[in-house]
């Protein structure tokens, strides 16, 4: 008698016949299978507003740590500080921006010299490539000026999403949220808006913070992780929303 093989299924033709269904097994409570995560919902509208109004009488008006002249040199200044710190950043920019201020003198002084203004800063050649490519591009297509508009910042070389929110929002006041590693951490951790990649927080904080706040938003929360809730000491016996916080390994 032949022997009897499973029936496939071809993707370009009929689907195979149903098996027969097989017997159910009664298993317990506990060690029953782990139900399918379900999608979290949003937190409390008024609990999101009470951090952001918290952040905001705690510091009105915070500032980003980079030193920047003008839109120019911030822009430079947020490509550099990628994998750096912004501290090590303004010492390395404090003499090249008195000299370079604009694309035009950034490419008189030339790769060479500013890759050796820089090289205390990581990943300087790579980063001094940049630098002079975003200047002769702002040169050739946008008048030496910084655009102001995220879809045209992407378009410079070395000029991705964070840094182009980065950008819109400090030097033009755009609503923006730029998501690094310490609003990345805090946003999942309280949890605002939880995420698995920067672009999932970022979206998620657009929709619950309240626009009266969205301005500083991403300030508040970079400092918040810069500074009390860090990755492996997170100060929560000093932070002023540790109440609100559903961390579960919060300290006490």
């Amino acid at each position: 008698m032949p022997r009897k093989t499973p029936a496939t299924i071809d993707p370009d033709g009929p689907p195979a016949p149903a098996a027969a269904p097989k017997p159910v097994r009664k298993t317990s409570a506990k060690n029953s299978p782990a139900p399918r995560n379900k999608r979290q919902k949003p937190p409390d509208p008024a609990l999101v507003a009470e951090i952001f109004r918290r952040f905001e009488a705690a510091d009105p008006n915070p500032k980003g740590e980079l030193d920047y002249v003008n839109p120019y040199t911030l822009l430079v200044a947020v490509v550099l500080s990628a994998q750096a710190t912004d501290v090590g950043v303004n010492k390395a920019t404090r003499a090249l921006f008195a000299s370079a201020d604009a694309p035009q003198k950034m490419l008189a002084l030339g790769e060479d010299k500013l890759r050796d203004m820089i090289k205390t800063i990581g990943l300087f050649r790579t980063k001094a490539k940049h630098v002079i490519a975003l200047s002769e591009r702002l040169m050739k297509d946008f008048g030496g000026e910084v655009p102001t508009s995220r879809e045209a910042l992407e378009t410079l070389p070395g000029v991705g999403r964070k840094t182009a929110n980065v950008v819109m929002n400090i030097a033009f006041g755009a609503p923006t949220i730029a998501v690094d590693t310490h609003l990345f951490r805090v946003s999942n951790r309280i949890p605002l808006a939880p995420g698995k990649t920067p672009l999932d927080v970022e979206r998620g904080l657009e929709k619950i913070i309240p626009d009266a706040f969205k301005r500083h938003a991403h300030h508040w929360l970079i400092l918040h992780g810069r500074y009390i809730c860090m990755a492996r000491a997170p100060k929560c016996a000093v932070c002023l929303i540790s109440d609100l916080c559903q961390w579960p390994d919060k300290r006490a």
